[in-house]
């Protein structure tokens, strides 16, 4: 047996408690294919880990899924996310992309986005060391999902043994190999949590795996937030601060890369914008910290659930292209891309995420609803031209009705199936739909089968039917794709819309000025009943226009401040047509437009609008166009 081979068996009968022959015969024998659940519990009796802490740190990491072999933004991979140091991942667009960053007017061009190399764990290179642990190869651990749940246990008992403790069968006596694990203590409080409440779902590759709950078991304590942070207790968010700069000292516009304010006494913060970085933590908290580029207010990283805060919230960040949305908004990044979120938004994001949320929507008294909880996908243009060049983040694999549930508002009929209004709530697991471009080098070739959180629209009840238009999305002819990338035919769940008809198993939406069809079947259904309200145009009238933004009327603004234009939009709200109703909104203006503080100031005007679902995207409308009305 050659020295090196000597070495890895040897500890594996340190760590696991094996004979040298036992030990030796695992490594040479290859993994029995099994189902996901025993998977977890051979590994567990193997290295000797607690199965229920052994399921519960592979859930934070990635919810059980396999990914089916591809890496994470962290270059992690499987069920335990074993990172992989030696290779890279790199992104496409960031919030900025092409737009404007504030929305509304011309400032200098701002520095393109760079990519880097994403941030491994905080051990490195964990797969190498689960290799060397369990003999298994580098690219077996990659691709083999109970290798690497292995390799994972493995890697848990290495930690345990390193600090000093024993293989013990009490899933409490392993929290600090679990912080170790995770990279922070927060990582290691969730893993506890999880243990406490119990999960269970299917994985990305159609196996259910349970985690019991275990109530008697308390979450571990969290780390102290850095005390510039506005953050909830525990949760161990860092200040990352976004640099306020004048970039040209002749010129007072030419500054970065947010603005001051005084939020929420000067304007009410009604918005929580979700948004993907498309970009590695490295290179997205350089891109904060770029007084030439543009800033939000939060970050957090895929791996762990980590927070870097930049902007304080009373500051407007330059992150929606809607100058608008940004001035009434708080904007949260979150590490990931697009076309790979589906597995790779982790657990621990999603619930650090929540807790962030939860934390900002009590203090600000934000609505908990998808109104107001937006994606980057669902801020509008503020003019017919930006609506082509607005973002589409964080796109169909962000898991809304999961999120929403870790927020506590979890997403439910509110009115019988034949109400006049719906929210759209497909099974996020079974709803797999057939997008393409995943591939940045092949944009045409399907997308790997997944679940995700949002559902196709026609323009007749049939699967054969086209996709419904998007005039502004794409110009002139409106057609829309199958790509990964293109929202325009697209419903999110939690959006809700006024019912346009019905025919068998197919629901009708009033839907950017025309009907659009959903398959929504009984035993399966992809939208459940809502209450509210809708708006329809006042009698007489045989359109009323939408805007992007909610601005005053030319009379309120004083003399040393030019008046906003409202500009309507390329779409049709025609008589005849119903959009549901989000809340009501009164015309204001930021008007923060140079570096100098003094001369900024908030113009607030009379005339109110209503914020509509009109198609993937909330618009406005103002209330004296419209007729409104209760649906139950």
């Amino acid at each position: 047996m050659p020295v090196r081979r000597r070495t890895l068996v040897a500890a594996i009968v340190a760590l696991a408690g094996l004979t040298t022959g036992q030990a030796y015969a695992a490594q040479q024998s290859s993994p029995v294919p099994t189902p996901r659940q025993q998977a977890f519990a051979d590994a567990a009796k193997a290295y000797h880990v607690p199965e229920k802490l052994l399921l519960a740190v592979s859930y934070l990491e990635s919810r059980w899924d396999a990914n089916q072999g591809r890496p994470s933004v962290g270059a992690g991979y499987g069920p335990m996310h074993l990172t992989d140091g030696t290779l890279t991942s790199a992104g496409e667009h960031f919030s900025g992309g092409g737009e404007d960053p504030r929305g509304d007017t011309a400032r200098p061009a701002l520095r393109p986005k760079a990519t880097a190399a994403s941030a491994a764990s905080p051990d490195g290179q964990t797969l190498q060391q689960a290799a060397g642990l369990t003999g298994a190869g580098a690219n077996t651990l990659r691709t083999d999902p109970t290798a690497n749940i292995r390799g994972g246990a493995a890697l848990l008992a290495r930690y345990q043994h390193d600090l000093g403790k024993p293989l013990s069968a009490d899933p409490a006596a392993w929290y600090q190999a679990t912080v170790r694990y995770g990279g922070t203590a927060w990582f290691a409080g969730q893993v506890y949590d999880v243990m406490r409440t119990g999960e269970s779902r299917t994985t990305d590759d159609g196996q259910r795996v349970t985690l019991a709950a275990t109530p008697g078991i308390k979450p571990a304590g969290a780390g102290a937030n850095a005390p510039e942070t506005e953050c909830p207790p525990g949760l161990g968010c860092e200040w990352v601060p976004a640099p306020y700069q004048q970039l040209d000292p002749s010129d007072p516009t030419s500054y970065g890369n947010h603005d001051l304010g005084d939020r929420p006494k000067s304007q009410r913060i009604r918005y929580i914008v979700i948004h993907d970085t498309e970009g590695s933590w490295a290179t997205t908290l350089k891109l904060a910290q770029d007084p030439t580029y543009l800033a939000w207010h939060y970050t957090v990283r895929s791996d762990d659930g980590h927070i870097a805060q930049h902007v304080k919230n009373k500051d407007v960040g330059w992150h929606a292209g809607n100058w608008d949305i940004n001035a009434r908004s708080i904007g949260i990044e979150h590490e990931g891309f697009l076309a790979q979120g589906g597995s790779w938004y982790t657990e621990a994001m999603y619930r650090s995420s929540a807790a962030l949320v939860r934390y900002l929507t009590r203090k600000y008294d934000i609505p908990v609803d998808r109104a107001h909880i937006l994606g980057h996908d669902n801020v509008p243009g503020i003019t017919p031209a930006n609506v082509q060049g607005m973002h589409e983040d964080p796109g169909p694999y962000w898991d809304w009705a999961h999120y929403f549930r870790l927020l506590g508002h979890p997403l439910h009929a509110t009115a019988g199936p034949r109400s006049g209004m719906v929210t759209i709530l497909p099974d996020y697991d079974k709803n797999v739909v057939p997008y393409t471009g995943c591939d940045a080098s092949a944009p045409s070739a399907p997308c790997p089968a997944h679940g995700g959180g949002s559902i196709m629209l026609r323009t007749a009840p049939s699967d054969d039917a086209p996709l419904v238009k998007d005039i502004g999305k794409h110009p002139p002819n409106g057609d829309a794709t199958m790509s990964v990338y293109d929202h325009s035919a697209r419903a999110a769940t939690g959006q809700t819309y006024a019912v346009a008809g019905r025919q068998g198993d197919w629901t009708a939406i009033w839907y950017l000025g025309q009907k659009a069809w959903f398959h929504n079947p009984k035993k399966q259904p992809t939208a459940v009943g809502a209450h509210g309200f809708v708006v329809t145009p006042k009698p007489g009238a045989a359109s009323v226009p939408i805007y992007g933004r909610a601005y005053p009327e030319a009379e309120a603004y004083p003399a040393n401040i030019p008046a906003q234009s409202l500009v309507p939009m390329q779409y049709t709200f025609a008589a005849g047509q119903r959009y549901a109703v989000a809340d009501t909104v009164r015309g204001e203006y930021d008007y923060s437009t140079t570096f100098d503080v003094s001369t900024h100031a908030i113009v607030r005007g009379k005339l109110k609008y209503y914020e509509i679902q009109f198609g993937h995207r909330v618009y406005f409308v103002k209330t004296g166009d419209v007729v409104l009305k209760r649906v139950s």
